[in-house]
């Protein structure tokens, strides 16, 4: 089996915070490495100079391993890129394009690549480039998501690599890490269950959305025109995906119609009008918790879990 996560970027945990934009900001990043994972800055929708102020102000916060989430859909990639390779962040992870151009670079300014893959094929890619790790996301993820689920993406993509494989989506509790590692995985990339802790700057609208929710509550958009993304049921979404499967709105209409939604729920707080993106992996929300707190409830479940599973008999 790879090597644990823990081993490849020195944390205490087997965990990676998802990086979200316009939510994953030096605070939130430095509570969840202080707290024994490895916490991610986003740069999604970011400039240059708010990248370089984020992991100085990160380096300020936690003297722990902590990266940098850069999407590769980004005009300013090259930009951001470079100003990563001068600040030397511990670890990147690169998503939506073609992570390969980058890891070389990365690489020189002694920078871990941990590219998010969506299949074998590219997993095998990243391998024979040289990544130091892959984020493996299925379905059940929140935001931006692809076409197979967890469970087969584990099934599928962790025997054909030796490379560290981080599992992603639908993770919300100790027993999911549990699963993830017992089938293979080096450590697990958690995003929807850290949204409501105390250091997560969204909006307290959207942390009581969260709570409120119910297992049943996300919905996916955009599946017609190749660009789905998962959020929580609202007057923005269900209206959105009605339009969607009436065939009454072409591609353009609709991504115009999506365009600054993320950011008017997670920043604005408008929780009615604004996509509220999350995971499938609700239930688990309850209330607003330290960091620190949500991480050691995270471990000790994960830990009996294992306990658990060493005694079952087949």
């Amino acid at each position: 089996m790879a090597k644990s996560i823990c081993e490849v970027l020195g944390i205490k945990y087997p965990v990676i915070q998802g990086g979200m934009a316009w939510i994953s900001d030096a605070v939130m990043a430095a509570a969840v490495s202080n707290a024994g994972g490895a916490g991610i800055i986003s740069c999604g929708g970011r400039t240059t100079e708010y990248v370089r102020d984020e992991i100085r102000k990160c380096r300020e916060l936690t003297d722990k391993p902590f990266g940098v989430n850069v999407m590769l859909m980004a005009p300013n990639k090259d930009e951001i890129v470079e100003v990563i390779c001068q600040e030397k962040p511990a670890f990147v992870t690169l998503g939506a394009g073609n992570p390969v151009p980058y890891v070389e670079p990365l690489h020189e300014a002694g920078i871990k690549v941990i590219p998010v893959v969506p299949n074998v094929k590219l997993a095998k890619r990243l391998q024979d480039n040289n990544a130091d790790a892959i984020v493996v996301e299925g379905m059940e993820a929140g935001g931006h998501i692809g076409v197979l689920t967890t469970m087969a993406l584990m099934t599928q993509v962790i025997p054909e690599v030796e490379i560290p494989v981080v599992m992603a989506g639908g993770i919300a509790d100790g027993r999911g890490i549990a699963a993830a590692l017992l089938m293979g995985a080096a450590g697990v990339q958690i995003g929807t269950r850290f949204l409501i802790a105390e250091e997560c700057p969204v909006h307290e609208n959207m942390k009581q959305k969260l709570i409120e929710a119910v297992d049943t509550d996300t919905i996916v958009t955009g599946q017609t025109i190749k660009s789905a993304v998962r959020g929580v049921k609202n007057k923005f979404s269900t209206e959105y995906q009605a339009l969607e499967f009436s065939g009454k709105a072409d591609k353009e209409t609709l991504l115009k119609m999506a365009t600054g939604t993320n950011k008017l729920a997670a920043v604005d707080g408008d929780v009615e009008n604004g996509m509220v993106q999350a995971g499938q992996s609700l239930t688990p929300l309850k209330k607003i918790e330290p960091m620190a707190v949500i991480m050691e409830n995270l471990m000790a479940e994960a830990r009996a879990t294992l306990a658990g599973a060493a005694e079952i008999k087949i």
